[in-house]
């Protein structure tokens, strides 16, 4: 515990290094272990050195499956371009974290602190007990380098008298354990659905080079309030810790280059605070809807809710409607339900959940020679449905009062529409029925709860909306490169993903992009991951992935048609 006093300051953070312990390699598979054995292949192909090294021959053997894709991935970016690093590592290997510097060089590192202000005490200090600390930075945050990797890291605060700029006291320190490599999953590529079925590179910006089309990111980001050792005992707690799972998801978020982001379980401080600042660094706008509070008894800083991001140079904002669902169960109780059974009623429907719905105008071309000029606008809803499984009717009815409201936007202006969100429904259950069919089956087994009667008669369970989900392009697609692998990682029966959310206790599809297929087509998706390369972390979240969801992104094109 640190004390300040009075008329004195506390010095800013003084970090060492110890320079006597012998740089360790750590496991690429397990970064808690420290290394045994390294790959040659990786080696020759010159494939980032933290990810050849492993802590024995069984965890090489295990994660062989998924290792030969790095050298497969590398020996095919030496055929198209010879620059494989940058084209299969840089996009999510920041500098200064992820790749081992064997170089151990002290004069080289003290020439460059890049954490803090110029050192006013030697740069190396030696403790009684031998061992020689390489001071490496001198300021309140400091940021682990590549060089620090395998090495412990001690921390000293000094509290300092404002006046006499003295010491006062002893100095605080912290050590660490020994610092590992950031853990940079594999990226995931864009793989087209339509025309030539190949793996699509993206150009510099990390952006599929089409002026014609735009993508679409959503993703459950798990909010914090959510992410705790009791539910997620698997998950390492620094890798469950907000300050690097933000960072993590930031990094991932960003480098998917999507031209409409949208997130849900989105806290409403970490959107002020993190999401909205650090997202319009690159260029996009943000819009938000929090939960409502009738439900939630927490902090109302800390309540989760919707955000919808755009890219400014690509879209600007036309309108924006909040969806309430609790609004909506005050007035379906006042108009079907008998006044004494209203509060029952209310206690049942009213879940805090909400939906964003953003109206977009087009800044690039999309139309084509029959139609120039024309404003191409676009619709979006964004929305987390009601998690509890026993509520099957509240999650329908959710769903339904979503899509009459997206009806009477189509009604009103001839527009293409996304429904993007975490649904929290299965395939095939009456929730997806509903989107992906536009009607529910009256002998479908989740209509059998319904103690309110606010699913009756089954008949209103429809709407017109052409809806189709872009993950069922994977199963429609020729068999070819990239798009054979994801149908496997696809369930036939419902031509929608094996899962979108994967935890110790469950797997399965619960995240879709819809769209209204007579006026958009799917170009391409964002590949899905198999289980197998999840599980060797048992589950979601990990330290590779940030969240017990996955993320989908799909690249959309618009197409004229007659007006509905």
């Amino acid at each position: 515990m640190l004390v300040i006093w009075l008329n004195s300051e506390v010095h800013p953070l003084t970090g060492y290094r110890i320079q006597s312990d012998r740089k360790v390699a750590v496991c690429s598979v397990h970064p808690s272990e420290h290394a045994t054995l390294q790959c040659l292949g990786c080696v020759k192909a010159k494939i980032p050195v933290a990810k050849s090294y492993h802590c024995s021959p069984k965890c090489f053997s295990d994660a062989w499956q998924h290792h030969r894709v790095l050298h497969d991935r590398a020996a095919s970016a030496v055929n198209e371009n010879g620059n494989e690093e940058e084209e299969l590592f840089g996009r999510y290997n920041s500098s200064g974290s992820g790749v081992l510097n064997t170089s151990l060089s002290g004069s080289a590192s003290s020439a460059s602190l890049t954490n803090g202000s110029t050192p006013l005490y030697p740069a190396a200090v030696t403790q009684r007990s031998g061992e020689t600390w390489f001071e490496v930075g001198r300021s309140k945050i400091y940021t682990p380098s590549a060089d620090d990797i395998g090495h412990v890291l001690k921390f000293e605060c000094v509290v300092v008298d404002a006046e006499t700029k003295l010491p006062v006291g002893h100095p605080n320190t912290l050590l660490t354990s020994r610092v590992i490599p950031a853990p940079s999953p594999t990226p995931r590529r864009l793989i087209p659905v339509s025309g030539l079925d190949a793996m699509v590179p993206l150009d510099p910006d990390g952006r599929i080079s089409s002026s014609g089309t735009f993508t679409v990111l959503s993703y459950n980001i798990l909010s914090d309030v959510y992410a705790t050792s009791e539910t997620y005992s698997y998950c390492p707690s620094w890798a469950l810790s907000w300050p690097y799972r933000r960072q993590n998801l930031l990094r991932e978020i960003v480098g998917y280059r999507a031209d409409i982001v949208c997130l849900q379980e989105v806290q409403s401080d970490h959107y002020e605070e993190f999401f909205a600042p650090e997202l319009d660094k690159h260029g996009y706008q943000a819009l938000y809807k929090r939960k409502t509070i009738e439900v939630y008894n927490g902090n109302s800083l800390t309540i989760d809710g919707c955000a919808t991001f755009f890219r400014r140079d690509r879209f600007s904002h036309v309108k924006k409607y909040e969806v309430e669902f609790n609004k909506a169960a005050q007035s379906l109780t006042d108009a079907l339900v008998p006044s004494a059974q209203r509060k029952t009623a209310l206690n049942r429907l009213v879940k805090d959940n909400v939906a964003l719905i953003v109206v977009l105008e087009a800044k690039f071309n999309n139309q084509g020679a029959d139609n120039p000029g024309k404003r191409q606008l676009l619709c979006i809803a964004n929305t987390h449905i009601n998690v509890h499984q026993d509520l099957k009717d509240v999650k329908l009815w959710q769903v339904l009062t979503l899509l009459k409201g997206l009806e009477k936007i189509a009604a009103s202006a001839d527009i293409p529409m996304l429904v993007c969100g975490d649904f929290n429904s299965v395939p095939g259950s009456a929730p997806h029925s509903l989107l992906a069919m536009g009607k529910v089956d009256p002998l479908h087994p989740d209509l059998v709860v319904d103690p309110l009667g606010i699913l009756r008669p089954h008949n209103k369970l429809t709407h017109q909306l052409p809806l189709v989900s872009a993950y069922s392009s994977f199963a429609r697609v020729g068999v070819g490169l990239g798009s054979d692998q994801q149908k496997r990682r696809m369930d036939a029966t419902t031509n929608e993903p094996l899962f979108t959310n994967c935890t110790r206790d469950f797997i399965g599809a619960l995240d879709y992009i819809f769209y209204t297929a007579d006026s958009l087509m799917v170009e391409s998706l964002l590949e899905l991951l198999d289980e197998e390369s999840l599980r060797k972390d048992t589950a979601l979240p990990s330290p590779e992935w940030s969240s017990d969801h996955i993320a989908l992104l799909a690249e959309f094109r618009c197409k004229s048609r007659p007006r509905r």
